[in-house]
């Protein structure tokens, strides 16, 4: 029996590579200030849910948790295969990750993150703020890829261009390989365990407001 292939292991950045086109591109730029700022810029869309009226009822709820479900499924895969150290998007990054659930797309932590806030708007029942939030979110997070699709250009050149042409960047796609590599599922929790706190207080902010206003 012919001894199985062991998996690629994730390609390295070659030393001093050049900034890419795509990188200094107008939407790279714009990116990469949002990029910056990308961690307190939810904050103002959370206000709306929060303090517009809404009524919500225990199909709000459902419907909702689901999606946070489904979101942070998304992002836990995506921080296992990646790791906390590559979630950063810099131009010192260590290596390109191309599998497990970036097999199926792109940028998994975005579309997980995209899923966890639209269940909050469900759960609001501030549902006129749905399409907005989806619109907020759609331009944010096209312009912060931008800015990351072409510094990994930069980096990796050819490699990562062949990666883009053949993974979805949002909606996921079956890999045409089963391509393997390693999973830090302990590592994925703990890096999490500050986000799940923040979902326990923003629930309960939604459930005081649900209570008293």
């Amino acid at each position: 029996m012919t001894p199985s292939t062991p998996p690629t292991p994730p390609a390295t950045p070659a030393a001093d590579s050049p900034i890419s086109d795509a990188e200094r591109s107008a939407g790279a730029r714009i990116g990469s200030v949002l990029f910056r700022h990308r961690g307190w810029l939810p904050v103002p869309f959370l206000l709306v849910p929060l303090l517009a009226r809404g009524t919500p009822d225990a199909m709000n709820w459902i419907l909702g948790v689901l999606l946070i479900l489904l979101g942070e499924v998304i992002r836990l895969a995506g921080v296992a295969a990646a790791g906390t150290v590559t979630r950063r998007r810099s131009r010192t990054v260590q290596r390109l990750v191309t599998y497990g659930i970036f097999a199926w797309m792109r940028n998994p932590l975005y579309v997980g993150n995209f899923l966890i806030w639209m269940g909050f708007v469900v759960i609001s029942d501030v549902l006129w703020f749905l399409p907005v939030a989806i619109a907020l979110f759609a331009v944010e997070y096209t312009f912060i890829v931008l800015y990351e699709e072409g510094v990994l250009e930069s980096i990796f050149g050819a490699e990562y261009l062949a990666y883009k042409h053949r993974t979805a960047r949002w909606f996921p796609r079956p890999p045409a390989d089963d391509e393997e590599g390693e999973h830090h599922w302990d590592e994925a929790w703990r890096s999490e365990t500050s986000t799940f706190l923040q979902y326990l207080v923003i629930a309960g902010l939604f459930i005081l407001k649900q209570k008293y206003l």
